[in-house]
């Protein structure tokens, strides 16, 4: 028994230290690759782009669809995971209640899927990145490792493959289609969306404007 409770003291011990290591290198370097792109079977393209290269468009389109709250809380909305808990116990398409940061943190350094284990592994990266990182490069490290379509990363890729131009220069148009497909991006069309994913790109198009009169970027651009 004491041998292993050593063990595991001394596994907890390595883990707290590589996780750390690895969230404080990439709190500068850019992020190679992650469990997603490998395992995805459709290939990867992807190109790193520095959020300054990136139409504050982009930013305002994910705030407004994924995390309007994401300049006020510190990695975990509590009202936006409660009120997935009590719609998803009515049953139905099961709904989560993840901020950015938290997508943030289980994108680079966890898998796809649910499961306690890895929830619980995702909110002690949530912590890290929320603290070491800061608002800005979660935002950025965001914008350039989610799936934006299949076998696509990162906007500046996405901005590439549907408008042919660089993530530096988006209409409010072209970043709320982005936007509204993010969840399910290998279900969602960009380009001539219908049904859900056009009313919710127009409605995301929309609460653009909002998110700017508001500040609710603001602490991405301090």
């Amino acid at each position: 028994m004491l041998g292993l409770l050593r063990f595991a003291v001394l596994a907890l011990v390595w883990f707290v230290g590589i996780s750390l290591a690895l969230v404080i290198v990439y709190r500068f370097v850019p992020v190679p690759v992650t469990a997603t792109m490998l395992m995805d079977e459709n290939g990867i393209t992807k190109d790193w782009t520095p959020l300054s290269r990136i139409d504050r468009n982009m930013v305002s389109a994910v705030i407004a669809g994924e995390d309007g709250k994401f300049c006020q809380h510190n990695g975990f909305d509590r009202e936006a995971i409660e009120e997935a808990i009590r719609r998803n116990q009515q049953g139905g398409r099961i709904r989560g209640g993840s901020t950015i940061s938290q997508q943030t943190a289980k994108n680079v350094f966890l898998w796809q899927g649910g499961g306690y284990f890895r929830k619980g592994l995702e909110a002690w990266f949530t912590l890290l990145i929320e603290n070491i990182w800061g608002k800005r490069r979660i935002m950025e490290v965001y914008l350039n490792v989610a799936e934006t379509g299949i076998g696509t990363y990162g906007v500046e890729a996405g901005a590439q493959r549907y408008f042919n131009h660089s993530a530096a220069r988006l209409s409010t148009s072209e970043t709320a289609r982005m936007a509204a497909a993010l969840p399910l991006p290998k279900e969602r069309p960009v380009l001539n969306p219908t049904g859900f994913t056009r009313r919710y790109g127009n409605t995301i198009q929309a609460r653009i404007g909002v998110v700017r009169r508001d500040g609710l970027d603001a602490c991405v651009y301090e």
